[in-house]
């Protein structure tokens, strides 16, 4: 019998388990895919936005404003890189002016901190590269940027270190109560919890659907990215938007923490939940637009494309309720979600105790957790020594991102595990560089292979039948 149980870990499922695990509570997390971190939270624009876009009122802006201001603490106690770069909302005629001009009201009314306004010549003096048929733009500050997967990993990461249980391959089919305890059914098994968290994503509909609850939907819209070299990972220092319009905040430019450049994301509504392919059509969309904000951006140096599914929801605003007792959903959290993930948590854990559960807190609670990247940031000296230690951390797997032996191990021995490519490439790295995984996936399958004691043909990209190899070509000399 679990107190709480968390269904969906990604970024609101893995900061609300996070904050319980702060209380003397047992917390179970519920995923269907094989690892975290795998709906919205890996495939988003990683921006950590500063609030002025939400309505004034609304959930959206209240949650993001504290969310922000929270950030870069959690950040850092959890080991994840964040970084404050600012961001700009570009016009480029009178109507984007008005639009301007109201979202700083809007972003004054909400909180946001040094919000103002700057012309064409200002706003290319902060960001050369922007085009010259700009007129105008809002700045931001307090605008930061985030490593989205690695924030949500660490955080059930550390849930975990401090008693909270995952349960992968677990895909919710059934929900009953009884006697106040929710029974919680995938097909191979159930568990029993007195609360029940829904954070699923874009699946928070049908979930709460099972526990009798029919009074939203969420319609999932497609975001197509392209993902460029860090050669040109400089371009623009800030996160530069477009001005926004019904569908969203339109095709961004912006740097990642990690050094590179992100370009989208486009906005199309779907009804296909997991329709992820990316297209022609969101490609030439991102590439034209790009050209219109900054000239300079160059698409022939991209590494990569994915496409994210953003859930929304049917009421406008993040739906953050109890529609029956113990059972809370924490549903359409769309952009700016990533952002009001530490608010929202909080949100969460001040609904269970209004409710009547007991939040004592643990004596022995460790909020910090080790950086997933600490041997590269490391000075040489540092890195012969640990390297002294453990010879591991000498042998460098992929060359493009300089990522050794020792961190996918050490990755691979602390909570939560990845058994597959993908896993090992969200938490380290690894295959992240401009060959794309060409050189290192051989080296990665093997230590795989290695540390969970499976066949080598067995390893999969990112679980299921994605097997990376179906049989040896060669026999055993």
């Amino acid at each position: 019998m679990y107190d709480v149980a968390v269904i969906g870990a990604g970024i609101t499922g893995g900061m609300t388990a996070r904050e319980l695990s702060k209380y003397k509570l047992k917390i179970c997390i519920l995923e269907k895919e094989n690892d975290v971190a795998m709906g919205a939270t890996k495939a988003n624009s990683a921006i950590v936005h500063a609030g002025f876009d939400a309505k004034e009122g609304s959930l959206k802006a209240r949650l993001n404003v504290k969310g922000s201001e929270m950030m870069e603490k959690i950040a850092g106690e959890l080991g994840v890189k964040y970084k404050r770069n600012g961001a700009f909302v570009v016009g480029f005629s009178d109507s984007d002016r008005e639009n301007i001009e109201k979202l700083l009201e809007r972003g004054n009314k909400n909180g946001v901190k040094d919000l103002r306004i700057v012309d064409g010549d200002e706003l290319r003096k902060m960001e050369p590269n922007i085009s010259d048929k700009a007129t105008c733009a809002l700045y931001a500050p307090t605008s930061a940027i985030v490593c989205p997967y690695e924030l949500a990993i660490a955080a059930v990461g550390n849930a975990m270190d401090n008693g909270a249980e995952l349960k992968l391959g677990f895909e919710v089919c059934e929900i009953e109560k009884k006697d106040g305890v929710y029974k919680i059914s995938s097909e191979n098994e159930s568990i029993e919890a007195r609360y029940v968290i829904n954070a699923a994503g874009c699946y928070t509909d049908e979930i709460a659907r099972m526990a009798g609850d029919d009074s939203f939907t969420i319609t999932p819209r497609r975001g197509e990215y392209i993902l460029h070299d860090k050669e040109y990972g400089g371009i623009v220092s800030a996160t530069i938007f477009r001005t926004p319009n019904e569908m969203g905040k339109g095709i961004l430019i912006s740097p990642t923490v990690d050094g590179n450049l992100i370009t989208g994301p486009t906005a199309e509504n779907i009804e296909e939940k997991s329709d992820t392919k990316t297209t022609a059509e969101g490609f030439s969309k991102i590439i034209s637009q790009s050209f219109e904000t900054v000239p300079s951006v160059k698409f022939n140096k991209s590494i990569t494309s994915f496409c994210g599914i953003r859930s929304v929801g049917s009421t406008g605003d993040f739906i953050i309720n109890s529609p029956c007792e113990g059972f809370i959903n924490a549903a359409g959290i769309e952009s700016p979600g990533l952002s009001s993930s530490p608010a929202i948590a909080l949100y969460i854990a001040d609904m269970l105790k209004e409710s009547g559960i007991k939040l004592i807190k643990k004596e022995n609670f460790n909020p910090i957790r080790k950086p997933a990247h600490f041997f590269r940031e490391a000075s040489n000296e540092e890195k012969n020594e640990i390297i002294k230690k453990d010879k591991a951390y000498g042998r460098v797997i992929c060359r493009c991102e300089t990522v050794t032996e020792g961190e996918i191990l050490f990755e691979m021995r602390r909570n939560p595990k990845p058994t597959d490519l993908d896993g090992i490439k969200r938490r380290t790295r690894a295959q992240m560089g401009r060959c794309q995984g060409g050189f290192c996936s051989p080296y990665i399958v093997e230590l795989i292979s290695k540390e969970l004691g499976i066949p080598y043909e067995s390893v999969t990209k990112c679980g299921g039948k994605s097997l990376v190899n179906v049989s040896k070509t060669k026999g055993d000399k």
